[in-house]
């Protein structure tokens, strides 16, 4: 009897306590039922990374920033011996490709540093004029800094010397200081000063690692500063093809064309004439032969020093300089004499000096650069930026103690290099001990070299720049880009080089502007037969889900741009619901920001969000966010947004956030 009550008692007990569990899996099925509809896939909450070390993370920050590339990592877990003599490659990379250097790849270099040399001997003369300074100081920059990059640059290619672009930019703005002819001395020595700053600022960008500031020039802005300068510096030879004595001092193409059929009548001299204009086509067509045959690139790269000697044995023996042909007369003998005393150190011409020796080393920079990584591509191999950069900078300060002015990497020169099979950075070393050979024995023989051929090698070589194929295609990818291109150009040929880089850096930086604070938005809508939700205007097959609005912000929400996030969406609103309102479709009841493109979030934006959540919620529209990243995600947390607007209102993807709350689906629940 008593066993009986007690299995009794048992069984009354357990049929209680299963009742309890039945009603408890009911309750939370129920409350389970409320958020997502029967036979709904788990959705999945969205992670709040673990915190961080303040310290750590701003490391880890800067180290993202100045040292994404890593360069300590072949030094870890090295002996002191190893890291030292690693230490030394790095800062000396001939150290280290030396070593397998053989009698093959200097066979190559020989033959590619004396076609080089062939090329860069009559441009180094021309390139001097077009700085105003004398032109043994063109052949002193092919002398030293090639030196010096030879041991400490990273690029197998590059060629180095003046280039027309920089000697134009440098004799212009060192004009606008100082009367070349009125006094020579005090031009020559702002120029090593300038030259001195320009290394400074090279090197200190490579040391620092903040080579990344001279991308803000964009790609677009330097072609059409490049295509420019090539009209101007053409425009500008005009003066010694013609043979003009009288020539304007301005760059515009205005003044120069105004001064060269101003003196049509009386400062033309014909013989001068013959001469510039018979160089000027033999040039372009060895030019055009080399470009259409690779095999024959040989011909264009010797053809200037043909022409000198041609037309200096042709000046010299009809004494044609007695008849107005004018000639280059002297060019100093010997080697580079020091200039480290005629350095502006103190005085008023020092800030001068700074501030154009910042823009040319930046312009010669952004070129060789720009020249190191599309022969390094050729030839599938890493360039190191910041190494280029100190190696730059390095030989432009010793440059300014020897008697040069700003070198950097020459594209034509460098095409040269590369199709002539240079092997490695020995090729300019070979180019530069040429012209030791010059300066000290072959320069007195340039004496009746006229400036009509100096005119016609820069005038073929500065056509090269103009890059109309370049222009088309910024045209048919970017627009905006197009303008930028376009106003450099046009900055440069109407008015001058520092007005069209000026234009080039502030249509660049407005870009950039642009971006930032006017970042792009999209409605999204769901693909048929998937989960997956794209822009209805890439995808007009794409279908929006009744009641609800869906909007993905395209850029992080900073201080710059939040306002005017907050502005378009609710735009975005307003405007689905006038749609729906002529329709007679139920309205918005759901706005969905897709925040998978924002990469982050400050204070401003979070105020923008909170005061959108106040607006939407005046309207009777809940806001909910889907696919927040773990920057995003911590600092909505941390603001307590998250809080604000309910953690269930945050989602992994669009999928989840529809399916929770779609009014659709929350009718059938």
């Amino acid at each position: 009897m008593w066993r009986y009550i007690q299995q009794t008692m048992s069984s009354t007990i357990h049929s209680t306590d299963e009742e309890h569990q039945t009603k408890e899996m009911d309750i939370r099925s129920l409350s389970s039922s409320r958020r997502h509809p029967q036979n709904a896939p788990h959705i999945h909450k969205v992670g709040v990374p673990p915190k961080q070390n303040l310290f750590k993370e701003f490391k880890a920050t800067v180290k993202e920033t100045l040292f994404a590339d890593d360069p300590l990592r072949p030094f870890k877990d090295q002996p002191g011996s190893k890291k030292f003599v690693m230490g030394m490659q790095t800062l000396f990379p001939i150290l280290e490709w030396g070593r397998s250097y053989n009698f093959t790849k200097l066979r190559g270099d020989i033959i590619a540093g004396l076609t080089i040399a062939s090329l860069c001997i009559p441009q180094d003369i021309g390139y001097a004029k077009l700085a105003n300074l004398d032109p043994q100081y063109g052949l002193y920059s092919s002398f030293v800094p090639p030196l010096i990059y030879a041991f400490m640059g990273s690029s197998r290619d590059i060629a180095i010397g003046p280039v027309a672009v920089v000697s134009l930019l440098l004799g212009t703005l060192l004009q606008n200081e100082v009367d070349y002819k009125a006094d020579a001395e005090a031009y020559r020595r702002l120029a090593f000063t300038a030259t001195f700053f320009a290394g400074i600022t090279q090197a200190t960008l490579g040391f620092f690692r903040l080579g990344f500031l001279i991308d803000f020039l964009s790609h677009a802005a330097v072609v059409g500063f490049m295509g420019g300068a090539a009209i101007t510096i053409a425009l500008q030879q005009l003066k010694g093809l013609f043979g003009i004595q009288n020539f304007t001092k301005k760059t515009d193409i205005v003044s120069v064309l105004h001064s060269v059929f101003g003196a049509a009548h009386h400062g033309w001299n014909w013989r001068t004439i013959v001469i510039g204009i018979s160089f000027l086509a033999f040039l372009l067509v060895a030019k055009y032969i080399g470009k259409k045959n690779k095999k024959f690139f040989w011909v264009p790269a010797i053809a200037p020093l043909i022409s000198v000697v041609l037309s200096t044995f042709f000046v010299f023996i009809t004494r044609a300089d007695k008849h107005g042909v004018q000639i280059v007369r002297h060019i100093e003998k010997g080697i580079n004499p020091s200039s480290v005393k005629e350095i502006y150190f103190s005085g008023q011409f020092l800030l001068k000096g700074f501030r154009i020796g910042v823009v040319a080393g930046m312009i010669a920079l952004t070129e060789a650069v720009a020249i190191g990584r599309t022969f390094a591509s050729m030839k599938d191999y890493q360039l190191d930026g910041n190494k280029e950069m100190v190696a730059l900078g390095t030989m432009n300060v010793v440059g300014s103690m020897t008697s040069c002015y700003v070198a950097t990497g020459s594209f034509s020169r460098s095409a040269v290099n590369y199709m002539a099979g240079c092997q490695t950075a020995v090729s300019n070393i070979v180019m530069s001990f040429i012209v030791f050979l010059t300066l000290q024995f072959i320069t007195p023989l340039f004496k009746y070299t006229p400036n009509a051929i100096l005119a016609a090698i820069i005038i073929s070589a500065v056509l090269g720049l103009i890059d109309f194929e370049a222009a088309i295609l910024i045209w048919k990818i970017d627009k905006f880009d197009f303008i930028a291109c376009m106003g450099a150009f046009f900055g440069v040929v109407f008015s001058s080089v520092e007005i069209g880089l000026l234009i080039a850096v502030s249509i660049s930086f407005a870009k950039i502007l642009l971006q930032v604070t006017r970042p792009r938005t999209a409605i999204l809508g769901k693909l048929p037969g998937t989960t997956v939700y794209r822009n209805i205007q890439q995808y007009p097959g794409a279908t929006k889900v009744q009641g609800v609005l869906i909007v993905r912000v395209d850029s992080a929400i900073y201080f710059s741009n939040s306002n005017y996030i907050k502005e378009r969406i609710l735009r975005w609103l307003m405007d689905e619901e006038e749609q729906l309102k002529s329709s007679f479709q139920p309205k918005i009841q759901f706005l969905i920001v897709e925040m998978s493109p924002v990469t982050d979030i400050d204070t401003s934006g979070i105020h923008a969000l909170e005061e959108l959540h106040k607006s939407l919620h005046k309207r009777d529209v809940q806001l909910i966010l889907a696919n927040p990243g773990p920057v995003v995600i911590d600092k909505l947390h941390a603001s307590h947004f998250a809080t604000t607007i309910g953690e269930d209102k945050i989602f992994l993807t669009v999928a989840d956030a529809v399916s929770a709350c779609s009014p659709k689906l929350v009718t059938e629940v």
